[in-house]
């Protein structure tokens, strides 16, 4: 989202933005979620970023028939345990002492309708039913529609390839993919999850996993049409490049107690302990803009951005 935002600034685009965060989640998009936005008025938007459940006849009504539609799914294990620490509070999660704990009592923590972040959750920000059947053919068509809305899939757990991909599908630079990890989680909450909870993880998560195993394969196939030296190539451009602006722009990776500009505290969530950045002092003022922004947070970020609307009016 960081890269977006940035790019949209950058080239001046105008963004369709949620009245809120995130366009009404867990509901399904629709148009009317959309500040500014009217079937009638000739506004044009020309990125749409935030967090939503896909809905593709309702994105349309909003952005042009020319949208380029990408995303990207993450290994759902990895992903579930993610989950686990971030929502272990609320609802589905809440009382459930580990994954273990919640795999052994399923029917005990989980509430089907109101789990949409404990059962197939990319399957459900996708737009489709995460309680839904397990069959091969049901796997087959969700894949095939995905496929068929979006132009590129990118996968979370390669996202330096994903970034070369998606530079060369927009026709960008390297300057424009270019980004600093947000949003990591500190190592002490992290949890090492035995072979038995992997599997049982796939086997919960049916939907997603079946997505994830079809899109890696197809992503993989991509990078082979881009040719595996030239990824291998960019890629290590695009990380040099990272390294050279975190050198100039960083001083490191703290806790949010330790940040020394809590304006962009990043949002907590569940036992998850979420880092921060401080920046080096001493910046040169074009330095210290850039490097601002690339370590500015979701919520803040969206914040900067509606104020900017609001002055173009």
């Amino acid at each position: 989202m960081n890269i977006l935002f940035r790019f949209g600034e950058a080239h001046n685009l105008t963004f369709a933005l949620p009245f809120g965060s995130q366009f009404s989640y867990p509901y399904y998009f629709t148009s009317k979620y959309v500040e500014d936005f009217s079937m009638t008025g000739k506004k044009e938007f020309h990125i749409m970023c935030h967090h939503m459940r896909f809905q593709l006849t309702e994105v349309e009504k909003v952005m042009p028939s020319d949208t380029f539609y990408f995303t990207i799914l993450r290994n759902p294990v990895s992903q579930m345990e993610s989950y686990f620490s971030y929502y272990n509070s609320q609802s589905t999660f809440l009382g459930a002492k580990s994954l273990e704990d919640f795999f052994s009592n399923t029917s005990k923590y989980y509430i089907g309708t109101k789990s949409s972040n404990a059962k197939n959750s990319m399957a459900f920000d996708l737009g489709f039913d995460n309680n839904g059947r397990e069959s091969t053919k049901h796997f087959k068509l969700m894949c095939q529609a995905v496929d068929i809305m979006f132009d590129l899939v990118l996968l979370s757990d390669y996202f330096d390839e994903s970034l070369v991909l998606l530079k060369n599908a927009l026709c960008w630079t390297f300057e424009d993919i270019l980004s600093i990890p947000l949003n990591r989680r500190s190592k002490h909450t992290k949890q090492a999850l035995s072979k038995e909870t992997q599997e049982k993880i796939k086997n919960w998560n049916q939907l997603d996993w079946n997505l994830y195993v079809y899109f890696n394969r197809s992503f993989w196939n991509k990078v082979d049409n881009f040719g595996r030296k030239r990824m291998e190539n960019e890629v290590e451009e695009l990380r040099t490049k990272r390294t050279e602006i975190a050198q100039l722009c960083l001083q490191g990776e703290v806790d949010p107690n330790q940040m020394q500009d809590k304006s962009l505290k990043p949002y907590q969530s569940g036992i998850a302990r979420i880092l921060g950045h401080n920046l080096m002092p001493g910046l040169k003022e074009s330095d210290s803009l850039l490097c601002q922004k690339l370590i500015t947070p979701e919520l803040q970020y969206t914040e900067l951005l509606k104020n900017r609307a609001k002055m173009k009016v």
